[in-house]
């Protein structure tokens, strides 16, 4: 605290005394509107309301002798009183409702139409008691003299002629509508009328429409007044679709001939897009010898107009080019072409180096409306692709492409960016052709740019990767020397922001990496910061996304001395961390291992540390550990895994009788209850549990393939003596995509091990184990990760009887020969220094093993390990 200040400073002179108390008179000037809101015991009695009175009764009260704000909480409650007791509400409430909106206020006015709105969508009454009781109300206030409050009544009466019969529409509607359409009416009764007619177009048959209605459009067509006629012509859309090919052509059209000529620039703009929307109504002779002409007159002329046209234009424009494309002559192709490419660089050419406080007002305004305009030509690029053909892309668009991409508005940025994916899909082989506009994107300032890319991120780098033919594959792989940096760059970007979720979705869609880049690169380049993340960010959703990502990264790496690195870290520095925050992190890894990896790889690798957590200091931790316990025994086997059953049990029941937090014991005890009616899983396949177990073998298969296709490319090293690069991989495990498209229907119930491979065995077999590796990373990618996220709902389950008496503690294996071993100082980044060996279990054998008979082959350990599971049937 600090201390007071000495009297010294205090100054009691007369102008501070006057400073004072000019202070006191604010604070009593600020407090005069309180003391004024505060009811008088008459007002607080006028206000009370007996506790005895019904519902019914106590809203006719209130109705009655009510304030204004208890009518208007009435009112609200209207729907409420329909579905409770809908004969008295329409006998007594309903005729008060009527009595006090003739002089109700804005407010209870906007409530009522929505409470009318209300209580015809839940079907309270039927649609003949409605219209009885509560259509007259709606079209008594129609014509209010609030805009507000007349719009929100006529949008309850277009979804009121949804539902009502053909003569209550006719009588009720049609009939008075002539009379209401007249000139003598006022302009607002003119305009309701004109969005009444487009909706009760499609309620009658052609010869009403024909002799009743049409009439009443033409007539408000010719309106003197310019807001009647531009309203009149956008109800011209849904009119058309009501009264057929031919009354169209004949009527509609030389009526929005007409209005595209008007003098008000609102009608001639709702004229214009009338036409657009009802281009594929239209024949190919009315295109072109009608509306051709029309559009190119409205182009050339829309500079010399209103902004608000070339804004319209521009937005609207390659639903235009897509209409007209059939009729087009080879100059009209190429004029319209140009024109849009005008459109993109609108008001690019006047950026000055002015300070926007000195630009006028009206400037500033002129550019906002340019930058309307190409952020539209940005949302229509797509369209204009097609419109030139995606052979010509690089000729006729290439350079518009680049200068939307460089736009310096953010607004026409973040449009070209989502529809950068439109984009490469359209060009196919030509996707090479924007790779620097990709990364360009990738590197923008502006997070918002940013965000709209990376929503289809995957499918972009996928089209990247493979677009084209195999032949240049090589090449267009190698175009890309700035994409990792630019990832990189990205991501850094999002995390120093407080975007976080725009943080969250880019690592999500990192997942998509080893699909696209080697995995050394993965390795050295996105696995240390998917660390860093993990235990540093403070988001918990960010580290859950890194989590799961490198999760991913470790699945599809194909190095195992890298693997075991990465295990022993999320071992050391998670699992048994200084910070609890950081063991929380462990057990969230622990569930995606379980998702993403087979079961013999968690119990290998993660089951131990995972349950050691049961004696955590922390309560949080053991809590959340207990929720995960059925997932973590889902992955156990019997009679293979039986000793790290027993490793379960224990531990359960160390918590049951040693826990002392009672949150955590109530959930110990919820847990015991979900293990104990679990079920077994066997090594041999179940009938019920069949599709769990064959997707658990496809990934276990899928990991030895991995380990099995290292061991080759170090052969391959050694007899060439030069390492296989990544690229010619990566296009030989693209080659070998066809070749697995029926793989998972024949995998074979047995899972076969190194162990049943001889010494002998010639490079040939060899070699298929390769390009059947190479095809499971392949098509794990190409199904969109399906697999990955199968897993969780497929996982098997076991049974668990907490109370089994006479178990035997169980020693744990651990493997560590040289494949488990780190690498030296001076081959090994810091960050992923070893400095203990990494737990491991085996499945099949509940004696201890010694390090040192391990053996100097990574093979000979997995032989081993094969080798103790088929000891045990």
């Amino acid at each position: 605290m600090h201390p007071p200040p000495p009297a010294a400073a205090m100054d009691f002179s007369q102008n501070s005394l006057f400073g004072y108390m000019e202070d006191l008179q604010e604070l009593t000037i600020i407090e005069r509107p309180v003391r004024r809101s505060l009811k008088t015991p008459e007002e607080i009695e006028r206000l009370t309301v007996d506790e005895g009175l019904s519902d019914i009764e106590r809203a006719v009260y209130l109705l009655s002798a009510g304030q204004d704000i208890q009518g208007t909480s009435v009112i609200a409650n209207l729907p409420f009183l329909m579905r409770q007791n809908p004969a008295e509400t329409l006998r007594r409430v309903l005729p008060k409702v009527r009595e006090v909106l003739h002089v109700a206020g804005v407010e209870m006015q906007l409530t009522a139409a929505v409470s009318f709105l209300t209580i015809l969508q839940e079907e309270s009454v039927s649609i003949h008691a409605y219209a009885h009781s509560f259509l007259q109300v709606i079209l008594l206030h129609l014509e209010h003299r609030d805009t507000g409050v007349s719009n929100a009544w006529l949008e309850t009466l277009l979804s009121v002629i949804e539902v009502l019969p053909k003569e209550t529409l006719r009588h009720e509607i049609l009939n008075p509508l002539v009379s209401k359409a007249q000139l003598s009416q006022t302009v607002q009764s003119r305009v309701v009328s004109c969005k009444i007619l487009g909706k009760l177009t499609n309620k009658f048959d052609a010869h009403i429409i024909k002799r009743e209605i049409l009439p009443l459009v033409k007539s408000l067509c010719q309106d003197v007044d310019y807001e009647v006629r531009s309203c009149m012509c956008r109800q011209l859309e849904n009119i058309a679709q009501g009264i057929g090919t031919e009354l169209t052509k004949s009527v509609v059209l030389p009526e929005l001939i007409e209005l595209s000529r008007d003098e008000g620039s609102s009608v001639r703009l709702a004229a214009f897009e009338t036409l657009i929307n009802l281009l594929d109504i239209f024949d190919t002779d009315d295109r072109s010898q009608t509306i051709l002409p029309l559009v190119k007159s409205f182009c050339e002329k829309s500079f010399k107009a209103d902004e608000s046209i070339v804004i319209s234009l521009s937005f609207h424009f390659g639903k235009l080019c897509h209409g007209l494309y059939g009729i087009f002559t080879p100059d009209q192709h190429l004029r319209f072409l140009e024109f849009y490419k005008k459109l993109c660089t609108l008001g690019l050419q006047q950026e000055n180096g002015h300070n926007e406080n000195q630009i006028p007002p009206q400037v500033l305004e002129q550019e906002k409306k340019y930058i309307s305009v190409r952020k539209n030509c940005a949302y229509n690029f797509p369209a204009m692709i097609v419109f030139v053909d995606p052979k010509n892309f690089h000729m006729e668009l290439y350079s518009t492409f680049f200068c939307l991409c460089h736009d310096p508005e953010v607004p026409v940025r973040y449009t070209i960016a989502i529809c950068f994916y439109e984009v490469s899909k359209l060009l196919n082989s030509g996707v090479y052709l924007i790779h620097k506009e990709l990364i360009t994107l990738l590197q923008d300032e502006s997070l918002e740019v940013l965000d709209a890319l990376i929503d289809h991120l995957p499918e972009i780098l996928e089209l990247m990767s493979t677009g084209g033919e195999s032949s240049v594959q090589e090449n267009k792989l190698s175009s890309l020397p700035d994409l990792i940096p630019a990832l990189t760059a990205a991501e850094q970007r999002a995390a120093a922001s407080l975007k976080w979720r725009t943080h969250e979705k880019l690592l999500q869609k990192y997942a998509c990496l080893p699909h696209i880049i080697s995995s050394d690169q993965i390795y050295y380049r996105f696995l240390q910061r998917m660390f860093t993340i993990m235990m540093t960010n403070n988001v918990l959703p960010v580290q859950k996304a890194a989590s799961r990502t490198l999760c991913i990264f470790l699945r599809y790496n194909r190095k195992q001395e890298q693997r075991h690195e990465v295990i022993q870290k999320l071992i050391e520095q998670l699992g048994q961390g200084k910070s609890y925050w950081n063991r929380l992190r462990f057990l969230d890894t622990c569930e995606f291992i379980i998702e993403i990896f087979s079961k013999s790889f968690f119990c290998k690798y993660f089951f131990l540390p995972a349950i050691e957590l049961t004696h955590d200091p922390v309560a949080n931790v053991r809590m959340k550990l207990c929720y995960l316990l059925p997932k973590v025994k889902s992955t156990l086997k019997i009679p293979a895994d039986k000793h790290l059953l027993q490793q379960l049990e224990m531990c359960v029941r160390k918590l049951l009788c040693q826990e002392k937090d009672k949150d955590v014991l109530a959930i110990v005890k919820k847990t015991v209850l979900e293990l104990d009616r679990m079920e077994m899983s066997m090594d041999a396949f179940q009938k019920k549990f069949y599709e769990k177990d064959l997707l658990d073998q496809e990934k276990e298969r899928e990991e030895l393939l991995f380990m099995e296709m290292e061991q080759l490319e170090k052969e391959k090293q050694q007899n060439d003596g030069r390492p296989m690069s990544d690229k010619i991989f990566e296009k030989k495990r693209r080659d070998s995509k066809t070749a697995t498209q029926s793989l998972p229907k024949s995998i074979p119930i047995s899972l076969p091990g190194p162990s049943s491979v001889s010494p002998s065995t010639s490079k040939e077999i060899k070699k298929s184990k390769l390009i059947r590796s190479q095809s499971f990373n392949n098509q794990a990618f190409h199904a969109k990760y399906g697999n990955l996220e199968k897993c969780a709902s497929k996982s098997s389950t076991a049974g668990y009887t907490p109370s089994v008496s006479g178990l035997t503690k169980t020693s744990v294996l651990s493997l560590t020969d040289d494949s488990f071993r780190t690498r030296s100082a001076s081959s090994v980044p810091t960050s992923f220094s070893p400095s203990m060996s990494l737990p491991s279990t085996s499945r099949g054998t509940a004696n201890s093993v010694d390090p040192k008979s391990s053996g100097n082959k990574d093979t000979q350990a997995r032989k081993a390990t094969l080798k103790s599971r088929k000891s045990n049937p």
